[in-house]
């Protein structure tokens, strides 16, 4: 039959739509519930339409002071991580050194064990060293936590450039500084900004290693965590739907930037 034959032709791009709408799902249903005004405390079942909670998205007590939080950790989180990540991967690169095929190993080892290991450590390791609990060890397990992926994610940038671009720049009677600067930096870049992004979304979503080391201190993830033990607010939707949509609008903005350069390099 022509309809199973196109079945069997376009299956690969029938399971990935499924499972992209899939993945998109849940957050399609807390842009809807965004939109919703419930009768009681829980946001879980459509009862009226309403833009109350756009106009006042920071209408629940500590909701925006966490969030900003959270952005605070996950900024400083990401620089640090990036600049460090950024170096390590470098040296894994370009250099031969006792133990690094060791420290290769190592470094995938937060990304395969379960976070709750991690926190736990980081958690002790604190406690040890007499650390009063809250932002700055919270920051410093963030950091931890999102290095590996940086690491990663430049090491295969770095691994994939071609060494004679920067001899060539070198034959040119450009300085180390200036090799780096306009040649090997600009060729890094996607991966280091792509280790930047997955960081800055690692931290500001992590919950798990933020509740074993924040003390007081109350993230985005741990007030949406709490609130949900007494109802979750409508503002929680609408943070969640504004994050979703900045996202998205940034992944569609660096598309566009890579096939315009793609057309330009064409022409």
């Amino acid at each position: 039959m022509p309809v199973l034959r196109w079945i069997r032709r376009n299956l690969v791009v029938i399971a990935g739509l499924l499972t992209l709408a899939y993945m998109i799902l849940p957050n399609i249903v807390v842009m809807v519930f965004s939109f919703n005004k419930p009768k009681g405390r829980f946001n879980y079942s459509w009862q009226q339409f309403s833009l109350e909670a756009w106009k006042d998205p920071c209408g629940v007590a500590d909701l925006c002071g966490s969030l900003s939080l959270s952005l605070q950790i996950a900024f400083w989180a990401t620089l640090g991580a990036t600049a460090l990540g950024t170096m390590i991967a470098f040296a894994l690169v370009r250099y031969r050194f006792r133990a690094r095929g060791a420290i290769n190993s190592l470094i995938f080892l937060p990304m395969a064990m379960p976070e709750v290991v991690m926190a736990a450590s980081l958690l002790t390791l604190f406690l040890n060293m007499g650390a009063q609990l809250g932002f700055w060890t919270v920051l410093i397990a963030h950091i931890m936590f999102c290095l590996s992926f940086v690491v990663t994610a430049v090491k295969a940038r770095v691994m994939s450039m071609d060494p004679r671009l920067e001899e060539a720049a070198r034959d040119l009677y450009a300085g180390p500084v200036q090799t780096f600067v306009r040649v090997t930096l600009p060729i890094a870049a996607p991966g280091i900004a792509a280790g930047a992004l997955l960081a800055f979304a690692l931290s500001f979503d992590d919950f798990i290693i933020t509740n074993f080391n924040t003390g007081s201190t109350v993230t985005f993830p741990m007030f949406v965590w709490g609130s949900a033990q007494r109802g979750t607010p409508v503002q929680i939707n609408v943070i969640g739907t504004a994050m979703f949509v900045i996202a998205v609008l940034m992944v569609l903005v660096g598309q566009l930037i890579a096939s315009r350069r793609k057309s330009n390099a064409r022409n």
